[in-house]
């Protein structure tokens, strides 16, 4: 596994005619987040939840760039229902199985730059990434650093629209986050902009 700046990942990817490809994580619980709307002045409005229920959607979501290329978004889904057993997140075979379909979908090689997150640098991941150089180098972004992510700008997208869904139980969350990741898959404006906000290009 390689480490590096953004900008050897950016060459790297030129050299091998690949695609940069970003990924992170995020979840949403049954709390909905905070969000603003619409209301009549002097009066707040307010969405009553249930207060019951648990689990969480566990995502994990890779931006995929290429100059001359549509912007690509894939992503996994996960629920946890707090049940015996049940894995709470994803585990290393999730990453790889991911990386995986990136790259049968993509068609081409992979830079991959994600965060140094405990269960990317176990040791199966390792071995995997160092089974596959013909075609996957991956590069740790800075730590602390999730501005540098376009990923994150997927995700603030997903939450914009949660904070107004008083779901009646997780598959309905499930459901929302779904419709809302299929729907930027089809809007690469929106793909390109996460990456925009970032402030770097791949020109």
């Amino acid at each position: 596994m390689e480490t590096g700046g953004l900008a050897a990942g950016k060459s790297t990817a030129a050299v091998n005619n690949a695609w940069v490809v970003f990924e992170d994580e995020a979840g949403q619980s049954m709390t909905p987040p905070r969000a603003r709307t619409w209301g009549r002045q002097g009066s707040t409005p307010v969405i009553s939840v249930r207060g019951r229920g648990s689990g969480r959607v566990s995502m994990a979501g890779t931006t995929c760039y290429k100059p001359g290329e549509r912007s690509r978004l894939i992503y996994a889904i996960r629920e946890y229902r707090g049940r015996k057993d049940e894995p709470k997140g994803f585990g290393w075979k999730d990453y790889r199985d991911l990386i995986l379909r990136a790259h049968t979908q993509l068609g081409s090689p992979i830079v991959l730059a994600w965060d140094n997150l405990r269960m990317h640098l176990v040791a199966p991941l390792r071995e995997f990434f160092e089974a596959n150089t013909d075609w996957l180098t991956v590069f740790q972004l800075p730590t602390y650093a999730p501005g540098l992510n376009p990923q994150e700008g997927i995700w603030s997208l997903v939450k914009r629209d949660m904070g107004n869904l008083a779901a009646a139980d997780l598959g309905q969350i499930t459901r929302a986050v779904k419709c809302k990741l299929k729907m930027i898959q089809y809007r690469p404006h929106l793909i390109d902009g996460c990456l925009a906000g970032t402030g770097m290009t791949l020109d």
